[in-house]
């Protein structure tokens, strides 16, 4: 083999445990995938499986399906502690470490800056209470309108009515009332809202602890 060969492959395969670091999806039925957590959006788990040859593919589980998530440590770049755990199972909780704000989410606004600037591929996770009405004998909590009809002229018109998202530049994602972790694709500023084409009607508000 040509020696500038030989030291470029040796160069990739040294290279590999580095590049190939990526979270661990475990299934009820034992089966294991390796990859990256997308997010989990209503009830919902998106990963990005990792194939050979650095090809990807984009699976959706129910939350049913999923017995825990192993997450790579680097994503978290918290080495304060070196007692905390990668692991992530839905009855846990978050990594130690993270930075949090609470942020008010008034309905009449159509979009509540966070004050928080993220990184895209960041893992951001919330926590949402309270409940806002949004018309005449409708209120709900951050989940939304449970079943409600599309809308296209609501930010997200397939999503729940009413319910909590977010938006960073143009890109916009559903959270509701999930707890679990959500991976920013963008990188900018985090800004909050309720779903809902007319807000002049609107009242209250939801109650979010950002933590990231």
């Amino acid at each position: 083999m040509n020696p500038r060969r030989w030291i470029a492959l040796m160069a990739i395969v040294l290279a590999l445990p580095v590049s190939l670091a990526a979270d661990t999806l475990y299934l009820r039925n034992g089966q294991r995938v390796e990859g990256e957590l997308i997010g989990m959006r209503n009830g919902q788990i998106e990963f990005e499986e990792r194939r050979g040859f650095g090809g990807t593919r984009t699976l959706r589980f129910d939350r049913d399906e999923v017995d825990r998530i192993d997450f790579d440590n680097r994503r978290f770049g918290n080495t304060n502690n070196n007692n905390n755990t990668n692991s992530n199972s839905f009855g846990g909780g978050r990594p130690n470490g993270m930075r949090e704000r609470q942020v008010i989410v008034s309905a009449d606004v159509a979009w509540n800056d966070a004050g928080i600037d993220v990184r895209a591929g960041q893992t951001v996770y919330f926590e949402a209470q309270g409940r806002v009405r949004w018309g005449r004998d409708r209120q709900d909590g951050p989940a939304g309108e449970r079943n409600s009809p599309s809308n296209p002229n609501r930010p997200m018109g397939n999503r729940n009515a009413a319910a909590l998202i977010g938006k960073i530049g143009n890109d916009m994602f559903y959270i509701g009332d999930e707890t679990g972790p959500v991976r920013i694709r963008t990188a900018g500023r985090l800004y909050l809202g309720v779903n809902d084409d007319v807000l002049t009607d609107n009242s209250g508000n939801f109650r979010v602890v950002v933590y990231y």
